[in-house]
């Protein structure tokens, strides 16, 4: 309906507004932690956990990134098929590096530690994407 100075531009904005701010609100919120760890450079073990977040996360999206989600709103199996991606992006994140090596008898012995600490993501899925976003 038109208002009677004729801004009908201004309550498009408004409701336009409104729609992008609900569509941010039907986000989900999950827990992603990581662990990668190499010994005698060989892969040794490499853990990815995943949980939904029981209470609101607080923070601000960072960078996010969008996969393919093949339908459903299934985070774990949505990561599992685009893994590369997702794990080359919580690389870009930053992570928490630990390496200890020794040498004895002319022996070397390494161990790398790679580990993303528990972060709270906003996961928003679509009918064929998902935007994944970490809060911070």
């Amino acid at each position: 309906m038109r208002s009677r100075d004729g801004n009908r531009s201004i309550t498009r904005a408004i409701c336009s507004l409104i729609l992008l701010n609900s569509l941010a609100l039907d986000a989900k919120e999950f827990l992603i932690s990581y662990r990668y760890m190499v010994k005698d450079a060989t892969l040794y073990n490499e853990t990815l956990s995943i949980s939904p977040a029981m209470k609101k996360c607080s923070g601000n999206s960072h960078k996010s990134l969008v996969i393919s989600s093949f339908g459903d709103d299934n985070i774990k199996l949505t990561i599992e098929k685009n893994s590369e991606a997702f794990l080359n992006f919580i690389h870009k994140l930053g992570l928490h590096v630990q390496h200890n090596e020794v040498t004895q008898n002319a022996q070397n012995k390494s161990t790398t530690i790679l580990t993303l600490k528990t972060t709270c993501f906003k996961v928003d899925f679509n009918e064929n994407s998902a935007k994944i976003a970490p809060l911070k």
